[in-house]
């Protein structure tokens, strides 16, 4: 079955909205401050929303479903990390970062350590950002364009460059405000995209029944709670990489803290992070459902599996299969849109935040005399359209990392998260720190993630790659600063 004329037409009439976003929000930034933080007057529910669908990417919208059709819904459970992390962030984090006034995250790791520090946070950053934006790019043109349009793999760096330079497009005319109005917009598309689907799906199923017949989830391990390195998944091990990756986020992550900055107080940037939960919460629970109907419908309809292969096999390829396969002519075309939704509310604000740190991390550094914001502003907008242009060629890497979509996030997306947060850990709570030490400790973080995650060190399980590099270096990074003070004292007791 190949996509109607309906279809396409939905998609581009979508695409022409995103633009039209940007070009009416171009009208409201006179300055890089604008641009970046919306003028520190946004409304807190947007921004949350914004945050929620910027995090949430296509990444999840896809590896999701996979994930509960290949090894079951244990992933789920991260949910009950939440409210531990929305008290975390809301009362040690949040407030630092409101009452430090800054438009780039990492001028804080200056004034409490050093620049050794804030040069090593832009690094890792941008390596971050990049790795993150590039991954997107990639699943999403190939997991899901690919089968949904019924494209050829060749054409895949094509679409990639294509969707790259349309995102880049909007946010460089409307830069924060309109990140966070199509972000509103795209959220919208992507929960009315999961409904439409479960609802469509459970309509050709026999009967609700069909769900709860024991024979589609045979190939599931038990559910195991222990907490265990070695396990790819338990109970124990979910809720504590979804309470690690969500502090470290929410602490250390410009994307993040850009948002929280862009609201007027810490109540409304407290409500912006709550409002970011309970959408990731929803749309959790939707995806979890929507990958059991669709497990479901193709074990009912194995003679719709293309090219052969077990479900098993075809897991991250099976919802994508579906849209194209099993929904009415226009719904094709509302998915397929929600999932380009998906991308390019996180692109946008991977493109913004990292053209925000750019310029005022390692350019306006450099010209601390410069006044002109009229200049800065055109020079970050240039700086977003570089980056878009670097990941989208980026992306054809991607391919080379093993395993499914969700264990490509582990490996390649989350491998700086952890180390960036020791960096600010270390600023923020120990106060002894050095920025000799909590440069090397932010170094080992990376070293221990990239030994777990490549080189599979000791059996440990990619989940863990977060929270072991995050204990390795706060260890690490304490003992070199406790170290370092008695050295000093000594010295000047002499």
């Amino acid at each position: 079955m190949e996509l109607t004329f309906l279809d396409w037409s939905i998609v581009i009439v979508y695409l022409m909205l995103m633009l039209l976003l940007g070009y009416f929000s171009s009208k409201k930034n006179k300055t890089a401050e604008d641009y970046l933080l919306g003028g520190k007057s946004m409304n807190p529910f947007m921004i949350g929303i914004s945050l929620f669908a910027t995090m949430f990417s296509t990444l999840s919208y896809l590896s999701y479903p996979g994930e509960t059709i290949k090894y079951g819904p244990v992933f789920l459970t991260g949910i009950l990390a939440f409210p531990v992390a929305s008290w975390i962030v809301g009362r040690f984090l949040i407030p630092q970062f409101m009452n430090m006034k800054v438009k780039s995250a990492y001028e804080i790791l200056e004034i409490k350590l050093g620049s050794r520090t804030r040069k090593l946070a832009v690094l890792f950053f941008l390596s971050l950002r990049f790795l993150w934006m590039t991954t997107i790019i990639y699943a999403t043109v190939d997991t899901a364009f690919v089968p949904i349009f019924n494209l050829s793999r060749s054409l895949v760096p094509l679409i990639s460059i294509i969707l790259s330079l349309l995102t880049v497009v909007y946010t460089t005319m409307g830069g924060i405000k309109a990140v966070v109005k199509t972000d509103v917009a795209q959220s919208v598309i992507m929960f009315f995209g999961l409904i439409v689907t479960i609802i469509f799906i459970t309509s050709k199923l026999d009967s609700v029944q069909s769900l709860l017949d024991p024979s589609i989830y045979s190939h599931w391990e038990p559910v195991e709670f222990m907490i265990d390195p070695i396990k790819r998944m338990t109970v124990g091990n979910i809720f504590i990489m979804t309470l690690v990756w969500q502090v470290c986020t929410a602490g250390s992550d410009q994307m993040a803290i850009q948002r929280y900055l862009s609201t007027k107080d810490v109540k409304s940037a407290r409500r912006s992070y709550g409002v970011s939960l309970w959408g990731s919460s929803f749309i959790q629970i939707l995806l979890v459902v929507t990958g059991l109907c669709v497990m479901a419908y193709f074990t009912l309809n194995p003679h719709m599996l293309e090219g052969g292969g077990t479900i098993y096999d075809k897991a991250d390829t099976l919802f994508p299969m579906y849209i194209r396969l099993g929904l009415p002519t226009g719904i094709t075309g509302l998915i397929a849109a929600a999932i380009m939704a998906a991308a390019m509310s996180s692109l946008s604000s991977g493109l913004n935040s990292s053209s925000a740190v750019i310029s005022e991390e390692i350019v306006r550094r450099k010209k601390k005399k410069n006044k002109d914001e009229s200049s800065d502003l055109k020079f970050i907008k240039k700086t977003s359209v570089i980056i878009g242009i670097i990941v989208a060629l980026s992306s054809f890497f991607i391919p080379f990392i093993t395993g499914n979509l969700f264990d490509v996030i582990q490996k390649v997306v989350n491998l700086v998260v952890a180390p960036l947060f020791v960096l600010f850990f270390m600023a923020l709570f120990i106060p002894f720190a050095t920025d000799k030490a909590t440069s090397l400790a932010g170094i080992t973080s990376l070293i221990i993630a990239i030994l777990i995650a490549f080189f599979e060190i000791f059996g440990i399980s990619s989940l863990w790659i977060m929270t072991l590099s995050l204990l390795g270096g706060i260890i690490v990074g304490t003992v070199i600063s406790y170290i370092d003070n008695k050295r000093t004292i000594k010295r000047s007791d002499l």
